[in-house]
C-alpha cells in the first residue's frame, strides 16, 4: 500500500482546551516554542510525505496562516543580521505542500475526513490529529506506514491505556500477529468499562484506503450525533483485513490540560538549551 497523502484534521472548536482556544486555535498552542500543528506536519514530512490535506473550519486561517511567507518579519530579521531565526521561519514556510478544505459543520471526526474525498483522490491516504503528538524515533506515522506496506492493507495505531480510560477512547477488539501488530475484529467507540472487549485504544494516526470515503458518505450519525469514523472502520473492517500497530514511543495528548502540561515537560527535556534548567526547577519543586 503506497501512501503519497496526508490529512490532518484542524477543525473544530478546541473546546477542552477554553479559554485559551476561544481566540487562538488550539492547533497553534505551542509545546515549547513550536506549535502543535507544525509538530504534526514535521512528523509527515519525516515519515516521506509531503503532499498534505489540512481540514479547518471556516475563518479558521491562523493554522494555514502559519506556514506562510511572512515577508516583512524575514525582512527585519536580515536588516538585524537575525540569520538562525530567519532560517528558522523559512523553514516553516517550505515544509510542505499544503492545502486545505472546509468542514463546514462541527459533525465529526468522519465527517471531518470525508471533505478531504476530493483532494486525495483514489489512492491510500494518511490522517492525522493534532490533538495527538509523539515523540517517537522513527515517527508514528512512519511506523504505521511501514506496518501498511508490509501487509499491504489498512492500519491504525494503538497503545494500550488502563482500564479506567477505556470510556475516553475507541477500543479494538483484537487478534495479536506478534511484532506489536494486530489484527482487528472489531471496535466501540468509547464503551462503558465493564463492555470494553480490550485496554487497546485507537489513537490518532491512521493509514486508510480509499473506499473509507464511500462508507462515511453512507454513515448515519452515531455517538455524539456524529459521523464516527470509528463506525466507518468497523465496516471497513468487516470487508478486508483492518490492522492496528502498537506504536512505539511516547503519546502526548495536546486536547487535555495533563497532556499539554507534560508535553511542555517531555519535549523541554529534550532541548539542550532548556533541559538542564528545567530538571533543576522540577527537582526543586518536587523536593520543596
Amino acid at each position: 500500500m503506497k501512501v503519497r497523502k496526508a490529512v490532518i484534521l484542524a477543525a473544530g472548536f478546541g473546546t477542552r482546551m477554553l479559554p485559551a482556544s476561544k481566540a487562538i486555535p488550539k492547533e497553534i498552542l505551542p509545546v515549547v516554542d513550536t506549535p502543535a500543528i507544525q509538530l504534526v506536519v514535521e512528523e509527515v514530512v519525516r515519515s516521506g510525505i509531503r503532499d498534505i490535506i489540512m481540514v479547518i473550519s471556516p475563518g479558521k486561517t491562523a493554522v494555514l496562516n502559519h506556514f506562510q511567507p511572512v515577508p516583512e518579519l524575514e525582512r527585519a530579521l536580515e536588516e538585524r543580521e537575525k540569520q538562525e531565526l530567519l532560517d528558522l521561519v523559512r523553514a516553516t514556510s517550505d515544509l510542505a505542500d499544503i492545502t486545505a478544505v472546509e468542514q463546514s459543520s462541527p459533525l465529526g471526526i468522519g465527517h471531518a475526513v470525508l471533505q478531504a474525498r476530493d483532494k486525495v483522490g483514489n489512492e491510500p491516504f494518511a490522517v492525522l490529529l493534532p490533538d495527538d503528538i509523539f515523540d517517537a524515533d522513527p515517527p508514528c506515522l512512519r511506523q504505521l506506514l511501514d506496518v501498511a506496506a508490509a501487509e499491504d492493507g489498512p492500519v491504525v495505531a494503538l497503545m494500550k491505556v488502563p482500564r479506567s480510560e477505556v470510556s475516553k477512547y475507541g477500543i479494538v477488539e483484537a487478534r495479536a500477529l506478534g511484532g506489536r501488530r494486530f489484527h482487528l475484529t472489531g471496535m466501540v467507540e468509547k464503551p462503558p468499562v465493564e463492555q470494553a472487549p480490550s485496554d487497546l485504544a485507537i489513537i490518532g494516526r491512521y493509514i486508510l484506503p480509499p473506499e473509507i470515503f464511500s462508507i462515511l458518505a453512507q454513515a448515519k450519525p452515531g455517538t455524539g450525533g456524529e459521523i464516527q469514523l470509528t463506525d466507518a472502520l468497523l465496516v471497513l473492517s468487516r470487508r478486508r483485513k483492518l490492522y492496528g500497530y502498537e506504536f512505539e514511543g511516547v503519546r502526548y495528548d495536546l486536547g487535555d490540560r495533563l497532556g499539554f502540561l507534560t508535553a511542555q515537560i517531555g519535549f523541554g527535556l529534550k532541548r539542550p538549551d532548556l533541559a538542564d534548567k528545567l530538571r533543576a526547577y522540577l527537582r526543586s519543586v518536587i523536593s520543596s
